[in-house]
């Protein structure tokens, strides 16, 4: 979520930490962004291409969600993280896979970006969130049985599946509530 369209934040970053030749670049990727970053990093690296790689993944989004809309402002807020990455004799995360579907972009989405609409609906995000939650189980299915198979791991080996969680909304109060 960037402050400025130009220059990228990442060149800014570049600046500040003195990385004067190495590439930098800004990607918007939404949810999935970090992990995104790190699949072309992790390429990168991998082809020896780069040696290393700087991951920076933050989300502003407190500015785009409209605080009268409980079906947003409960689940999105402000976030960052970083890592380096690097080559390592050491297995580390066994794959990823990527998906994007644009048939559902009209359940979740943010029209005007601030710009020029702070005072209208556009300013701010939308999402359907009852559809958006039956897509994201259904392909969260889908995505666990393709990594179990690609990586030749049966279920019964799993300790943890851990998908990503939009809240503090945990089954145990679900079930206590």
């Amino acid at each position: 979520s960037s402050e400025q369209l130009l220059p990228c934040t990442a060149c800014s970053v570049q600046k500040e930490i003195g990385a004067v030749n190495a590439a930098a670049f800004d990607l918007n990727a939404a949810c999935s962004g970090f992990i995104v970053a790190y699949q072309m990093a992790a390429g990168q690296i991998k082809a020896g291409l780069s040696k290393k790689a700087l991951l920076i993944g933050v989300e502003c989004l407190s500015n785009i969600v409209n605080w009268e809309d409980r079906g947003t402002c409960i689940l999105f807020g402000d976030g960052a993280g970083a890592v380096v990455l690097g080559a390592s004799e050491q297995q580390g995360i066994l794959s990823t896979h990527l998906f994007a579907d644009g048939r559902y972009g009209e359940l979740l989405k943010l029209p005007q970006a601030q710009r020029g609409a702070e005072n209208s609906d556009d300013a701010y995000m939308f999402m359907k969130g009852n559809d958006v939650f039956k897509v994201a189980v259904t392909r969260l299915s889908e995505l666990v049985t393709q990594t179990l198979e690609s990586n030749n791991i049966d279920k019964s080996e799993l300790d943890w599946l851990v998908p990503h969680q939009a809240n503090w909304r945990r089954s145990e109060e679900r079930r206590v509530g």
